[in-house]
């Protein structure tokens, strides 16, 4: 199966109302072109799930600009100031998650996992209305697992068959998210034949990737 198609393809298969998680850590690793593409088709009232929300012109933030989601899942707003004022003026909904909870929700939810138990969060907003568990006698917050309909990585080297490697750190969220999705997307900055990684250094194989779209090299 051929699985290189074209931007215009790749966003064919994102619709209104979807839940996509995109990958990138303050917009390092974020598939900028699919984003673009993304604002360009206007496709609207998606929840989106990412580390942070980028920046007003850079990442996530610029489907937060548009306005195109309703829902926002990350760990933090703080570098995008128009995410921080659509939730202040209930124009969309954000739901803020520890860091290293949204990474493990995101991985239970690639790995079949019911959720799992964390501390962090106890005593603080983060625990309203979620399940509390002791175990010998400590308490924990059930977490959980996160999914999505649609993942969009990038890749800074991509085979013909969807073997990815990262390079440093855009790697971040983007090897969790390949594999909490239903149809897993990846941006290849710099597309090769089949054998030029090695498989040593594949980070995501190619089983967790469906389509690739070819990037700049």
């Amino acid at each position: 199966m051929n699985k290189i198609i074209t931007i215009e393809e790749a966003v064919s298969h994102i619709n209104d109302g979807m839940t996509v998680m995109i990958g990138g850590f303050l917009a390092v690793g974020t598939p900028e072109k699919l984003i673009d593409a993304l604002v360009a088709k206007g496709v609207k009232d998606l929840t989106i799930v990412g580390n942070d929300t980028g920046f007003v012109d850079k990442g996530i933030g610029k489907l937060i600009v548009s306005k195109q989601a309703k829902k926002t899942i990350a760990s933090h707003i703080g570098t995008n100031p128009e995410t921080g004022r659509q939730m202040n003026e209930k124009e969309m909904d954000v739901e803020l998650v520890p860091q290293g909870t949204l990474a493990e929700r995101v991985r239970c939810g690639g790995a079949g996992l019911g959720g799992f138990l964390t501390p962090t969060g106890l005593g603080t907003v983060v625990e309203e209305g979620k399940e509390k568990i002791t175990v010998d006698g400590k308490e924990y917050l059930l977490e959980k697992p996160l999914r999505a309909d649609v993942a969009l990585i990038f890749g800074s080297k991509v085979d013909k068959k969807g073997n990815v490697y990262y390079n440093e750190a855009t790697r971040n969220f983007n090897p969790l998210m390949a594999t909490a999705a239903d149809l897993v997307i990846v941006e290849a900055e710099e597309l090769v034949e089949v054998g030029e990684i090695n498989p040593n250094e594949v980070m995501t194989p190619s089983i967790f990737v469906d389509y690739i779209v070819k990037g700049d090299k």
